[in-house]
């Protein structure tokens, strides 16, 4: 089993990351692997809704110069998925935005290629425009028709310059208890994998 986040930071190795990481141990505690990939410095370009994807059906974004269509290659081969992103103006950053966009219409146009794994989102904010940024990632996950476990709390960390997450003790135990649940979700999935789903008109589950 494995884990794939993505830290939609400007930041290198900031706050998302510290949050981001302290999921991982837990993960990491119970088996699974984790993958980490940094947006900081890379040019993401936008989706243009070209329509290309819906007709080629061949897993890829039509533009080909950035980093999207590796992205969801490694996406397709992940179990779990956790988006992060720190609150510049009150919302997620352009970068995680404009991945969300194409590897959702991708995603779409391949039958959901997400659908039924589990996902996550957390965010690093200073001030105010967690909650915003937070449902964004969050609504993403949902419309893919991801399963999305919860934790104790919403999955925010507090905290202005590179370290200061490490001060919100709630914070860094909701990303502890996030790990717990994601890994929880992620070993009833594999049990059950192989168990047919079918719902009969009129039958109860």
């Amino acid at each position: 089993m494995k884990v794939l986040g993505i830290n939609g930071s400007a930041r290198l190795d900031g706050n998302t990351a510290i949050l981001m990481e302290e999921v991982f141990k837990v993960l990491r505690s119970k088996g699974i692997g984790t993958e980490l990939i940094q947006l900081s410095g890379i040019d993401i370009k936008g989706c243009t809704d070209c329509g290309t994807c819906f007709k080629m059906k061949n897993f890829r974004c039509a533009i080909e110069d950035d980093c999207v269509n590796d992205v969801i290659a490694r996406l397709r081969g992940a179990d779990g998925i956790i988006l992060g992103s720190p609150v510049y103006m009150a919302n997620v950053t352009p970068s995680i935005k404009a991945l969300m966009d194409r590897v959702g219409r991708v995603s779409k146009a391949n039958d959901f290629l997400l659908k039924r794994k589990v996902g996550s989102a957390l965010v690093a904010v200073r001030r105010t425009g967690g909650m915003t940024a937070l449902n964004a990632m969050v609504d993403f996950l949902l419309i893919m028709q991801m399963i999305v476990p919860g934790s104790s709390y919403w999955n925010m960390g507090i905290g202005k310059d590179p370290g200061d997450v490490l001060n919100d003790v709630e914070g860094m135990e909701t990303m502890r208890v996030l790990g717990e649940n994601m890994a929880w979700t992620l070993d009833v999935l594999r049990s059950y994998k192989d168990i047919p789903y079918t719902l009969e008109s009129g039958s109860s589950v």
